[in-house]
């Protein structure tokens, strides 16, 4: 499989499945000399992983990464104060699968010989025959797109510091959309939802507060400790903090559930998507990314174009369509009001309207970043399906599925959030070089 390798400066590659032993991330071109943990990281994992809420999987994974490479052990020198920071070395992270029960595994086993519609096994098995990782999807399911998260914090921390902030929302789902809002105010919004979701999951409090694992814990250390959170899973979870939606409004005010930033639109958000529910079936919807402080001159002619390589993320399961700016909607515009023109104010350049969403000709404009993804209904349904057996050939009926995401959206933002980043530094280093990205990483 050669198709898990991407960037030419900041380079990702990945692994696993979602029934292997877990999933892998390597980072080649990290800068040295950042600290990174395994707390932060999860910080944005915790908002992809499955049963979260009422909209997600139930399927139990905490998504709990280890730093396997990468960064020192100590101080390469006695107080040279270099000790747990990045060495520029392939960075590696390591996400065990820790929900992995033969229950689970035996239902798969079951139901594999009639490819599930709408999923990927029956262009799986034809591709790679008796030795396609069947169990779960393998490396085609929703889990992968942990390790795409886990790269892209490392990306997005980096661009932080560089004064760069990459963010994403859901627009719409089930339908409903959510109203256009100031992108500074959408940002804020953002960070208030991330830290509201820490400090209501149980496994950030439980594992990384109270620091059950720590950064200066010997890999086998760290690991015998997640052998015991495996069959902690459901007290854990049983001993979290519950999430009273009133609370939370009060408190952050964010919605308890979806990232949305109108509150009115996300409460219908949830109630539409669980009427289809409801019924058996499913939903999808937009999810948003956007980026602010934007450089001028990321994307490379003719076949890495900056909107080119976020075209990409139709790599990402469930993503059915890809639009930078206005997108699909430029075909109704004459040229004149797609154009968004250019004036000086107070020695500065201004855009009067971001159609574009920030790349012309491929190249970043210095606009805010705007990029849309559109996420299809989960295929895995409680309805009854048409089949065949993929051995014989036979017209069948898959029975229906109920452990499954009620819709795909709430958990896609943040790997949208965090490819982008990788996308973005990825570029950002081609155009200013390792060297001068890391003085400015040390004068940021």
């Amino acid at each position: 499989m050669l198709g898990c390798h991407t960037g030419r400066n900041f380079q990702v590659s990945v692994a696993g499945g979602s029934y292997q032993d877990g999933l892998t991330s390597m980072i080649h071109g990290c800068p040295p000399g950042m600290k990174i943990t395994e707390k932060e990281i999860y910080g944005d994992l915790l908002l992809r992983k499955p049963g979260a809420d009422e909209l997600s999987s139930p399927r139990k994974e905490p998504d709990l990464p280890i730093i396997y490479s990468g960064i020192n052990s100590a101080d390469t020198v006695e107080g040279a104060g270099n000790a747990f920071l990045t060495n520029a070395t392939p960075l590696t992270i390591l996400i065990p699968n820790l929900d992995r029960h033969f229950i689970h595994i035996k239902q798969y086993q079951d139901t594999n010989r009639t490819p599930r519609p709408g999923h990927a096994s029956y262009a799986t098995f034809m591709k790679y025959g008796q030795s396609d990782d069947a169990i779960g999807a393998g490396i085609f399911s929703g889990r992968y797109t942990s390790t795409i998260v886990a790269a892209g914090y490392v990306a997005k921390k980096i661009l932080g510091e560089l004064g760069i902030n990459v963010f994403s929302f859901v627009r719409e789902a089930a339908g409903v959309q959510c109203p256009e809002m100031d992108y500074e105010d959408i940002y804020q919004f953002t960070q208030r939802y991330k830290e509201m979701r820490k400090n209501y999951d149980p496994f950030y409090q439980q594992i990384y507060e109270k620091q059950r694992i720590r950064t200066e814990m010997r890999f086998l250390e760290k690991m015998a400790v997640l052998a015991e959170v495996e069959n902690e899973i459901d007290k854990i979870r049983a001993d979290g903090e519950e999430m009273e939606p009133e609370k939370i409004k009060s408190e952050y005010d964010v919605h308890h559930i979806l990232c949305c930033p109108d509150y009115k639109a996300a409460c219908e958000m949830v109630e539409a998507c669980g009427k289809i529910t409801k019924t058996g079936d499913s939903s999808g919807g937009i999810v948003e990314v956007a980026a602010t402080g934007m450089p001028t001159g990321l994307g490379e002619p003719v076949f890495s174009k900056l909107d080119a390589e976020l075209g990409k993320m139709l790599g990402i399961g469930a993503v059915k369509g890809v639009e930078i700016g206005a997108g699909f909607k430029a075909k109704d515009m004459t040229g004149h009001q797609c154009n968004d023109q250019i004036r000086s104010e107070n020695g500065k350049v201004v855009f009067d309207s971001n159609n574009a969403g920030g790349i012309t000709g491929g190249i970043s404009s210095g606009q805010n970043l705007i990029a849309r993804l559109a996420i299809k209904p989960t295929p895995t349904i409680d309805k009854d399906q048409h089949t065949i057996d993929k051995y014989t050939l036979k017209n069948t009926k898959l029975s229906a599925i109920t452990r499954r995401d009620p819709t795909i959206v709430g958990r896609i933002w943040p790997v949208a959030e965090n490819y982008t980043a990788i996308v973005l530094l990825d570029n950002l280093m081609s155009l200013y070089g390792q060297k001068t990205l890391m003085d400015n990483l040390g004068n940021s």
